[in-house]
């Protein structure tokens, strides 16, 4: 007898068949030790200052030197790690509002329906990176992480709810939810034990994509001077002070702006291998 697959099991192999999201998947994962492990076992730390003054890149210092003496490569571990952190919190913070804003509104339609999704609308009309840096300017949270992925999270809900009420609106005439309404089940539950878990498809990819708008929205906010301050660094504010030396000593300026294209690039391939992946009518995976 022959096993049927399971739902996840199903996701899982189309996925796998997506060569250009597991090769970014890979790659995701190899960004992730370098920030979180490599700071572990590599000799200098980004605080670390030596007697190697502007060296270009060398065996002791794959990614060179600045002009105090920072080994770069230690300042870029240290730079994606704080970037990754506040973009993984931008995704949960946008992921979670946005999935409850967008399940209530497409549950219930109607007048909580048109209001819930014309304050999105207002919301959509900002422009983001230019409101956040308003907002950060006054000293919001200080320059701590956790304030810039609070401030660009309320900025970026309203698209993952967008995602979701479109969703609900269709899981909602399923009979799955008539019959958790004929057995006397609320709307609170019918939101969380059957709505959103439905959703999960939708919402996973969704908050994949979030996380590479985050990683661009913090190195924008720090290169405009709002967002991680020194003595802590991001990817984005080590862009920012040393652009000025993209000509003399570019290692400090291509290095950290490298990993911002990399990390941004390959979640949204990731993003788009999960998107065929939980597509039950995907009949060809793009390659």
């Amino acid at each position: 007898m022959v096993r049927e697959r399971t739902q996840s099991e199903m996701v899982l192999r189309r996925f796998s068949r997506h060569r250009a999201a597991v090769t970014s998947l890979v790659l995701l994962l190899l960004v992730v030790l370098f920030a979180y492990v490599g700071p572990l076992i590599w000799k200098y730390s980004f605080t670390d200052i030596t007697d190697d003054l502007s060296q270009p890149p060398s065996l002791g210092h794959p990614f060179g030197t600045d002009l105090i003496g920072h080994d770069t490569m230690a300042q870029v571990m240290r730079g994606t790690q704080q970037s990754l952190k506040i973009a993984l919190s931008i995704a949960l913070i946008g992921t979670v509002l946005g999935s409850l804003w967008g399940a209530i509104a497409g549950l219930y339609r109607g007048r909580w329906d048109f209001l819930m999704m014309r304050i999105v609308d207002v919301i959509l009309t900002l422009p983001t990176i230019a409101v956040a840096a308003a907002v950060a300017a006054q000293g919001v949270g200080g320059s701590q992480w956790w304030s810039i992925a609070i401030i660009l999270g309320a900025l970026t809900w309203p698209y993952v709810s967008r995602v979701v009420r479109g969703v609900v609106l269709s899981l909602r005439e399923q009979e799955f939810i008539e019959a958790a309404r004929a057995l006397g089940g609320g709307s609170t539950r019918i939101i969380l034990r059957h709505l959103l878990p439905n959703a999960l498809g939708a919402i996973t990819v969704t908050a994949t994509l979030t996380i590479a708008t985050g990683i661009l929205g913090e190195a924008a906010l720090s290169f405009l001077g709002v967002g991680v301050q020194s003595p802590d660094t991001s990817l984005g504010l080590l862009v920012s002070i040393n652009r000025d030396a993209v000509n003399t000593r570019p290692w400090l300026f291509y290095f950290p702006g490298l990993f911002i294209i990399l990390i941004a690039l390959t979640i949204n391939f990731v993003g788009d291998g999960l998107r065929d992946a939980f597509d039950p009518k995907q009949t060809r995976v793009r390659q």
